[in-house]
């Protein structure tokens, strides 16, 4: 193919079309380099149906209008993370920076009590803390162990406890939970007592 043939100069137009939009996009110039990839478009387009006719005019003008987008778009989405872009926008927040801090997260993991039957939100006892939950799907009664599995959005999701992760007592120290063998007092006779005072 002759390097001078007309398509191929279109061809040559429309990078530097593209080009100019990139440009454009990083280098602001108040639509000058708008104005000359616009100029290179037509100019390329022209000489398609100048040259070679309606139909490589008419499959130049497809190409350049779903071309001309896409550039466009890769153009805007790269250019926050360039240097020109990082200088004009500043350094993106981390993750760390925008996610706000939820004393809940340190209940994930713990076993607390439904406190009221969730169907599936509710009411869940957690060291002494009522906090409003939302089971994983399946209805809780009440006094059901639960664990704590995340924290999302403005909820603190609960499963039901496996055997293994119940307590054995919800609170060692509190007396009322313990048996009353382990306190070391002995059954009340309540039939001797009734005999006593009758």
């Amino acid at each position: 193919m002759n390097a001078l043939d007309p398509i191929v100069w279109s061809i040559l137009l429309l990078a530097a079309g593209c080009a100019l939009v990139v440009l454009e996009v990083f280098f602001p110039s108040g639509g000058f380099l708008g104005v000359l990839s616009c100029a290179a478009f037509v100019a390329a387009i022209g000489m398609a149906f100048y040259y070679h006719g309606t139909m490589a005019g008419m499959a130049l003008l497809l190409f350049s209008s779903i071309l001309v987008p896409v550039v466009l778009a890769v153009a805007i989405k790269y250019w926050p993370i360039t240097p020109m872009g990082r200088a004009f926008l500043g350094e993106p927040p981390t993750e760390e920076e925008v996610t706000p801090e939820d004393p809940r997260r340190s209940l994930i993991g713990r076993v607390g009590i439904a406190h009221s039957k969730m169907l599936p939100a509710g009411a869940v006892l957690i060291e002494n803390q009522l906090v409003d939950a939302v089971s994983q799907g399946m209805a809780i009664d009440p006094d059901q162990y639960v664990v704590v599995t995340e924290v999302r959005a403005n909820r603190v999701v609960v499963r039901p406890a496996n055997d293994h992760e119940r307590p054995v007592h919800e609170d060692p120290d509190s007396l009322l939970s313990r048996p009353i063998e382990e306190l070391g007092i002995e059954e009340l006779d309540i039939d001797g007592l009734n005999n006593s005072q009758t």
